[in-house]
C-alpha cells in the first residue's frame, strides 16, 4: 500500500486567468495568443501535512484565522483572551499564519506518527485475515456450576484459536428446566494477550451440558461439573459483554461487519440500503506535464482511472525534423504529441497550442487544459507521462458508486416503536466514529439473550445505525490522504482540477443540508470548492446528504438522533448556525432546552462510567455556544425539519497531562489504544441515548406547572416565572384568551441562561398550560377542543 501524506499548498502564486483568442493550423505558425506572456512560476512541490495546535493571540487574529482557508479541527479552547485552535496545515500555511501572529504551539500528528498508525492497523488486519481463513477451534477450559449464599451460578471459560481478534464472538447454549437458554461470552485480555472467553451469570437450575459456538463456525460441548470452592460473598457483577472492536476499520470492513451481524441475528436485524449511491471511490487519471505554470499541460482521462484511464500514456516529443508542424497521433492508449519545430529544429509549440491539439485529435481519450487558467504562452519541452488516478486502495476496495448502508436493530421493526438514529463518519478522517456504532450494534445483539436492560431496549425501540455516511471519503482517508474531511466529488472547474488539488476536492457533508445553510446567509461554510468546509454547489447536492434526508422521511417514527464526530470532547445540540450578526437559528424553547440538558446529563454520566472521562460543562450545550457556527449541518435539519431531538458527539476528549500541567488533544486518529477507549465510552453514551428514548416513550405522566408568584394583588410590576415538575414547554396568553399551541411560549432568557420571566406591569390574567417532550399535556387539556381546564393566575397591579 502506498500512503500519501502530502498536498499542494493553497498559497501557490497562481497566474491570472486570461481569455484566449487564437486560430490553429497544422503548421502551428498561425497560432496567436492575445494575452501578453505571463511570468513562468515553478509548479509548487507537494507539501507534508501536519495536525497542529495553533496559538491565536487575540480576537483580531482569531477573526483573521476564521477568514482564511485553513482546515480547522473541531477543537477550540479560549483562555485569557487567547485561543488554542487545532488545524491541519502545510509548512507554507504555517509561514503565512505567522505573518498574522498565529504560531504553532504543539504538533499533534506527524507523518512518522501517522505511518505508525497505519502499520498498527495493517498488523491487526493481517492477523484477523489469517485467523478468519479457517474455522476456529474451541477448547473448553472450565464448565462449572456453584452455589453460594447469593444463589446458583454458571461459570465458563472457553478458548478460541481466533480469540486474539475482538470480532470473534462465542455464545453458550444450555438447557435449564427444559427451557433453552443462551448468552454471549466476554473476551478476557490482559496486557494485550488474549486469555479466554468467559461467562458468569445466575441460573435457576443446574444444566447438564453446555454447547459453545463461534461466529467463525467453531463449536465445542462439555459436561457441566460442580465447582467445590465457595464464591466470594456478594452478588457477582452482571454479565454484560463489551469490547468487540480491535482495530480501525475502513468502510468496506464496516459494511462486512454489519452484514455478518444481519446473518447471525436475522430476527433482530435488517440492513437498509440507502437509495442515493455515492460518486464512488474513483477519479479520472491525470498528469501535469511540464514544470512551469506557463509551459504545463494538464491531461485528464475521459474514463475513470480504473476503467482504462490509468492505461493512457502521453508523450511530448521533438520529432527530430526542422520546420515540422505540431501533430498528435493516437495508438490505442498511447498518445504522442510531436511538437512543432522551427528552421533550426527547436520546439516552438506553446502549452495553449498543445492543449488545443490534444482536445482536437485525442478528445475521445483525454481532455487537456493549461495549468490553472494560465494563458499557456510558454514553449512546451519534451516530456512523457503515464496517467494515474492517484488512488492507492487495494483491489478489494470497490471503485464503483457505493451503497451507503444502515443496520436496523429491533424486535419490532415495523415503525410502531420509537426510532433512534446514530450516524458517523460524515467527516472521513474521523476514524473512531464508525467504531462507536459497530461496538454499539454488537453490544445490543450479543447481550440481548442474557441482559434484561438490553432486551428492553431492543424490544421497545427501532434503532438505526449508519457506521459510515461517507464511505468514499473514508476509503480515501485510509489509503490516500489521512486528513480527508469531505467526500470525493470534484465540483471544481478546469482551473482547480489538476491532480495537485486532489486532496482538496469534495463537499463537507455536514455543511450540505438545507437548514441554516450558507446559501441562506449563515456562517460557517464556504463557497470555495477547495475549502475544507465547502458547502457544495447547492443545498443537498450530495447523495450522502440526501440519504440522511431520505431516512428521516422514510421512517417518521425517528424521535432521537446522534451525529457522531471527533475530536475534542464536545456534546452539542441545535441551533448549530448563526448569521453574520450572530443571530442564531431559533433557539429551543426553555422546556426543550431543559430536556436537552437533562438527557445530556444521563448520557454524559454513562460516558464517564467507562474510564472517568468528563465532558466539560464549557463543551456542553448548543453548538454556537461551545464551538462555532456550522452552516447547513445535518443535526439542524433533523431538529428543525423533522422535530428529532438530535445531539452531536465529538468523541476524543482532551486528556490531562500531569507532567506538563495542561490538557492534551488526542487528534482525529489517535493510537488505537486511545481510539479503542473513546469507542468504548461513547458506545456507552449512544446506548444511554437509547435509554433516554425508551424512558421518553414510556412517559405517560402529564407535567405540572405553577406560576410564581401566583394570583394576587401587588404594589408594582411583577416578574412571573414557572415551576415545573419536569422539562416542559409552557404556552401562555396575557389577554385572558384561551391558550393554544399558537400562543406564546416561554423561551430562554439568554445564551446559556434559564427560562425567561414574564414582566407584568398592569393587571392581567395569565392563562397557561405545559407540554412535556413526550407530548403529555398538563391536566390532559386539549388546546384544540372546547375544554377550559388550563391554568390561570389573575395578577392585579395597584
Amino acid at each position: 500500500m502506498v500512503m500519501k501524506k502530502k498536498r499542494r499548498s493553497s498559497f501557490v502564486i497562481l497566474t491570472t486567468f486570461v481569455m484566449l483568442g487564437f486560430t490553429f493550423s497544422a503548421s502551428g505558425n498561425d497560432f496567436q495568443v492575445s494575452a501578453a506572456d505571463e511570468k513562468a512560476e515553478p509548479i509548487a512541490e507537494e507539501e507534508s501535512v501536519s495536525t497542529v495546535q495553533l496559538n491565536v493571540p487575540n480576537q483580531q487574529a482569531m477573526e483573521k484565522l476564521m477568514q482564511l482557508d485553513i482546515d480547522l479541527a473541531h477543537r477550540v479552547l479560549e483562555h485569557d483572551g487567547a485561543w488554542e485552535v487545532d488545524a491541519v496545515v502545510t509548512p507554507s500555511e504555517i509561514a503565512m499564519l505567522k505573518v498574522h501572529g498565529i504560531t504553532v504551539k504543539d504538533t499533534l500528528l506527524t507523518e512518522k506518527q501517522w505511518n505508525q498508525r497505519v502499520a498498527e492497523r495493517e498488523r491487526a488486519i493481517q492477523q484477523q485475515s489469517a485467523i478468519a481463513a479457517a474455522e476456529d477451534q474451541l477448547k473448553v477450559l472450565r464448565a462449572n456450576h456453584f452455589t453460594n449464599q447469593s444463589g446458583t451460578f454458571l461459570y465458563l471459560e472457553v478458548k478460541s484459536s481466533a480469540g486474539s481478534t475482538a470480532s470473534t464472538a462465542l455464545r453458550a447454549e444450555w438447557t435449564e428446566n427444559g427451557e433453552q437458554k443462551s448468552a454471549a461470552m466476554s473476551r478476557k485480555v490482559d496486557y494485550g494477550e488474549y486469555l479466554y472467553h468467559f461467562l458468569l451469570l445466575p441460573i435457576e437450575a443446574k444444566p447438564d451440558t453446555v454447547k459453545i459456538t463461534s461466529n467463525l463456525g467453531g463449536s465445542a460441548s462439555a459436561d457441566i461439573t460442580e465447582w467445590l470452592g465457595a464464591d466470594k460473598p456478594g452478588n457477582p457483577k452482571k454479565h454484560y459483554v463489551t469490547n468487540f472492536v480491535d482495530h480501525y476499520m475502513d468502510p468496506t470492513e464496516v459494511d462486512e461487519r454489519i452484514e455478518q451481524l444481519a446473518k447471525e441475528f436475522p430476527d433482530l436485524v435488517e440492513i437498509i440500503e440507502m437509495p442515493n449511491k455515492t460518486n464512488g471511490y474513483r477519479r479520472h487519471a491525470q498528469a501535469t506535464m511540464g514544470g512551469f505554470t506557463n509551459t504545463a499541460v494538464v491531461v485528464t482521462s475521459k474514463s475513470w482511472g480504473h476503467e482504462g484511464g490509468n492505461d493512457i500514456s502521453v508523450e511530448f516529443k521533438n520529432p527530430g525534423k526542422n520546420s515540422s508542424p505540431l501533430d498528435v497521433s493516437v495508438n490505442g492508449t498511447n498518445i504522442v504529441v510531436e511538437l512543432a519545430t522551427n528552421a533550426s529544429g527547436s520546439t516552438t509549440s506553446t502549452a495553449a497550442q498543445v492543449v488545443s491539439a490534444l482536445n482536437s485529435k485525442a478528445g475521445n481519450l483525454v481532455s487537456a487544459t493549461t495549468y490553472r487558467g494560465n494563458a499557456g504562452a510558454g514553449v512546451v519541452t519534451p516530456v512523457n507521462a503515464k496517467l494515474t488516478d492517484n488512488l492507492s486502495a487495494p483491489d478489494h476496495i470497490s471503485r464503483d458508486p457505493n451503497t451507503v448502508k444502515a443496520i436496523r436493530i429491533g424486535k419490532h421493526r415495523d415503525g410502531s416503536k420509537p426510532g433512534v438514529l446514530g450516524y458517523s463518519q460524515e467527516h472521513a478522517r474521523e476514524w473512531v466514529t464508525p467504531l462507536v456504532t459497530i461496538e454499539t450494534a454488537e453490544r445490543l445483539l450479543r447481550n440481548y439473550a442474557q441482559d434484561g436492560e438490553t432486551k428492553r431496549l431492543v424490544n421497545n425501540l427501532d434503532i438505526f445505525l449508519i457506521p459510515s455516511v461517507n464511505p468514499d471519503g473514508g476509503h480515501y482517508s485510509f489509503y490516500d490522504y489521512n486528513m480527508q474531511r469531505k467526500n470525493m466529488t470534484n465540483h471544481c472547474g478546469p482551473t482547480q482540477s489538476d491532480s495537485g488539488y486532489r486532496d482538496s476536492w469534495g463537499v463537507d457533508l455536514n455543511r450540505n443540508h438545507s437548514v441554516g445553510s450558507m446559501f441562506d446567509g449563515f456562517v460557517g461554510a464556504s463557497a470555495s470548492c477547495t475549502s475544507s468546509t465547502f458547502a457544495g454547489p447547492s443545498e443537498n447536492s450530495e447523495p450522502e446528504a440526501k440519504n440522511i434526508v431520505w431516512l428521516a422521511d422514510q421512517y417518521p417514527n425517528l424521535a432521537f438522533g446522534m451525529n457522531i464526530h471527533s475530536y475534542g470532547g464536545y456534546f452539542m445540540w441545535s441551533p448549530g448556525a448563526y448569521d453574520p450578526q450572530r443571530k442564531t437559528l431559533p433557539r429551543p424553547t426553555a422546556g426543550e432546552e431543559s430536556f436537552y440538558w437533562a438527557a445530556s446529563t444521563h448520557i454524559l454520566n454513562k460516558i464517564q462510567d467507562h474510564r472517568g472521562t468528563v465532558i466539560l460543562p464549557s463543551r456542553t450545550g448548543p453548538i454556537p455556544d461551545v464551538l462555532y457556527s456550522a452552516a447547513g449541518n445535518s443535526a439542524d435539519y433533523l431538529w428543525y425539519e423533522k422535530g428529532i431531538y438530535t445531539w452531536n458527539f465529538e468523541v476524543g476528549a482532551d486528556l490531562w497531562n500531569a507532567s506538563t500541567n495542561r490538557w492534551q488533544a488526542v487528534g482525529f486518529q489517535p493510537t488505537y489504544a486511545e481510539g479503542h477507549e473513546e469507542a468504548m465510552e461513547f458506545a456507552n453514551g449512544l446506548i444511554a441515548l437509547m435509554e433516554v428514548a425508551y424512558n421518553h416513550a414510556k412517559d405517560k405522566q402529564p407535567p405540572k406547572s405553577k406560576a410564581v408568584p401566583g394570583k394576587g394583588t401587588f404594589d408594582g410590576p411583577v416578574d412571573v416565572t414557572f415551576e415545573l415538575s419536569e422539562p416542559a414547554t409552557v404556552y401562555y396568553t396575557l389577554d385572558g384568551s384561551k391558550p393554544t399551541f399558537e400562543s406564546e411560549k416561554i423561551q430562554l432568557s439568554g445564551t446559556r441562561e434559564g427560562a425567561e420571566s414574564i414582566r407584568v406591569t398592569e393587571s392581567t390574567t395569565i392563562n397557561y398550560f405545559a407540554v412535556d417532550p413526550a407530548g403529555n399535556i398538563e391536566k390532559n387539556y386539549n388546546p384544540l377542543g372546547n375544554g377550559n381546564n388550563f391554568n390561570s393566575a389573575k395578577i392585579t397591579i395597584k
